[in-house]
């Protein structure tokens, strides 16, 4: 019995010193603030403080900035998913001008830059106009005429059916009539593309000793023999009052 209210005692004096007790919430902001202190400096160092050395360049070679155009850096790797890829004669022309670009030109290229002037040029162009490619209908018709008149006149000579003269035209055989030195003259465009077809022309015309000059437009050429372009024509056999040379003197003179 005085176990159990010795036990009853210690109970209720537990729970009247927890009610008295001040019940205390810590919250985060009130916690102390902590002083800031002074960070310590290293210690210096006893031999000094050591100095970036400077990496040494090699005078010959020079830096310089990146050049991202045609036939110049390599470019950098991109997504090329969304873009359009220009057409080959548009690249072309856009790498043709990169190789006119440098200083020095081979004298085989640089020569097709000088062309006739243009009061020249419309004296040759005169003078082969004269002779223009008969076409299918001219030619049909003269044969006709021919056959007529032959067949009239038994006794007709064979001077009326021969061919008229004209200019040659096709690169093989201007080769061919330049080599036989059966030409009078060689006229080439500037524009011939790519330029290595006629780039031999010059040389051969010297080493022959025939007379060539280089004109512009290779359409404008083409007209002459009925076509689109032409890339070269030869002047061959011409009429005794229509001697190139003799009734245009500056065509002489400009002639190589």
């Amino acid at each position: 019995m005085v176990d159990l209210l010795s036990d009853f005692h210690h109970a209720l004096a537990t729970r009247c010193w927890a009610r008295s007790k001040p019940t205390s919430v810590t919250h985060l902001n009130d916690q102390p603030r902590a002083t800031k202190t002074a960070g310590k400096k290293p210690a210096p160092t006893p031999f000094g403080a050591s100095k970036p050395t400077k990496t040494k360049r090699n005078p010959l070679f020079e830096s310089a900035p990146k050049n991202l155009g045609i036939g110049q850096d390599l470019q950098p790797q991109t997504d090329l998913t969304r873009f359009v890829k220009w057409p080959e004669y548009i690249r072309l022309q856009r790498q043709k001008v990169i190789l006119h670009q440098p200083l020095k030109v081979p004298p085989c290229h640089c020569q097709f830059a000088y062309t006739l002037d243009k009061n020249t040029a419309t004296q040759l162009f005169k003078l082969l106009n004269k002779y223009r490619p008969e076409t299918k209908l001219e030619k049909k018709t003269r044969l006709e005429a021919t056959a007529v008149a032959a067949a009239e006149n038994k006794d007709a000579s064979n001077k009326d059916s021969k061919k008229p003269f004209f200019v040659k035209f096709g690169l093989n055989h201007t080769v061919a009539l330049i080599e036989a030195k059966k030409a009078s003259l060689v006229v080439i465009t500037h524009d011939v593309d790519p330029i290595e077809f006629v780039v031999f022309l010059p040389a051969l015309c010297r080493k022959m000793g025939v007379p060539y000059v280089i004109v512009k437009g290779k359409a404008h050429l083409g007209t002459v023999v009925h076509k689109k372009t032409t890339a070269v024509l030869v002047l061959q056999d011409v009429k005794s009052e229509d001697t190139p040379f003799r009734s245009y003197p500056s065509l002489q003179s400009l002639a190589c």
